[in-house]
């Protein structure tokens, strides 16, 4: 795969793949799989991650739209003239936002904002997002749904082989166990703030930074791990991939034939996420594009596949601000992160 940078290696793309698929996997179980020694892989994902090019982390598994508590919208900001840059910034240091992008389009800003519940919602808006000096108007679109999985930007490096040995390495949620629900207590949250950072921390690492015990730790991830509590990304910095651009399209969709149109749009190429949403439009899909005429190209697929699909509004991220937990500087490497905090504001809260 070409990426036109040339500070991404071959061996640097079938490393970050291997680690997409089994995040936690030792160098030394990754090694068998890829060929180099444990060393070369730990230094090469150490200078990956040292520049920002790569990195690790983790979100609440509620996220994905198992919990029942946990409330998301995505929100258009407008902002007055000159002040999208600082407004996109403050909004990127807040651990509620999981996702600010400057658009191009009437809104300015689209926020990605995941909380305990509405009432935590109506506060950021009101007593956060309102008050910000720059903003001059919102519009929310809270998520009654999240269809399927988050998708990441997975390369393809792997041969299918390879890929099902080295998946093989993840522990996966046991069958018949009820995922995490609710609001995780406060061990479950310290780790869940270390490992947002760097989802390769060992139980050593974490537990002298949490104060706990290595005993504690690995039991406590096994439990997060059982129960879909813990969704782990891997992720290279957009511009080193083959689609960079963050596209955004808004669907109307009859009501009977949302889920095909879900289902639909995930079956594309690209697809990050599809959420059923509030107001104008009823679906909201998010998809990495190789350029901005693929925006034109993925809609069009779209209505092909499903012809009552009707795409009303499409928009392109001109700069990604927040991706996940990762604060990305104007080159679109990560900067640092912000531990994603869910439930600080919810009745639990003190």
């Amino acid at each position: 795969m070409r990426t036109g940078e040339s500070a991404v290696s071959e061996a640097d793309l079938t490393l970050i793949h291997t680690l997409q698929l089994a995040p936690r996997a030792s160098w030394a179980q990754l090694s068998e799989e890829i060929g180099p020694s444990a060393g070369t892989l730990a230094r090469r994902w150490a200078r990956l991650t040292e520049a920002g090019i790569a990195w690790s982390g983790v979100l609440p598994g509620a996220v994905l739209g198992g919990g029942r508590t946990l409330c998301s919208a995505w929100i258009q900001v407008r902002c007055a003239a000159g002040s999208v840059a600082d407004t996109a910034a403050e909004l990127a240091r807040d651990p509620g936002t999981l996702c600010v992008v400057h658009l191009a389009g009437a809104a300015d800003l689209l926020v990605y904002y995941a909380c305990y519940d509405t009432m935590a919602l109506d506060r950021f808006l009101g007593e956060r997002l309102h008050l910000l000096p720059g903003v001059r108007a919102t519009r929310a679109h809270l998520v009654t749904r999240m269809h399927g999985p988050v998708s990441p930007l997975r390369l393809d490096q792997l041969g299918p082989e390879s890929r099902r040995r080295v998946a093989a390495l993840t522990p996966q949620p046991t069958p018949g166990v009820p995922k995490q629900d609710g609001v995780p207590d406060d061990t479950d949250r310290v780790l869940l703030h270390a490992l947002a950072g760097d989802a390769r921390l060992g139980a050593t690492a974490l537990a002298k930074s949490c104060g706990l015990s290595e005993t504690t730790v690995r039991r406590r991830i096994e439990r997060l791990e059982t129960r879909s509590g813990l969704y782990y990304t891997v992720k290279l910095a957009p511009r080193y991939t083959p689609r960079p651009l963050l596209g955004f399209l808004c669907l109307d969709v009859p009501p009977q034939q949302v889920a095909e149109a879900a289902a639909t749009a995930l079956r594309q190429r690209g697809t990050r996420n599809v959420a059923s949403v509030t107001g104008p439009h009823n679906l909201l899909v998010c998809a990495w594009l190789s350029s901005p005429a693929g925006l034109a190209e993925y809609a069009e697929r779209l209505t092909r596949a499903l012809p009552s699909i009707r795409v009303t509004e499409t928009t392109l991220a001109l700069r990604i601000h927040k991706l996940g937990a990762a604060l990305l500087s104007p080159d679109g490497t990560r900067d640092r992160f912000v531990a994603p905090d869910l439930w600080r504001t919810g009745p639990h809260a003190e």
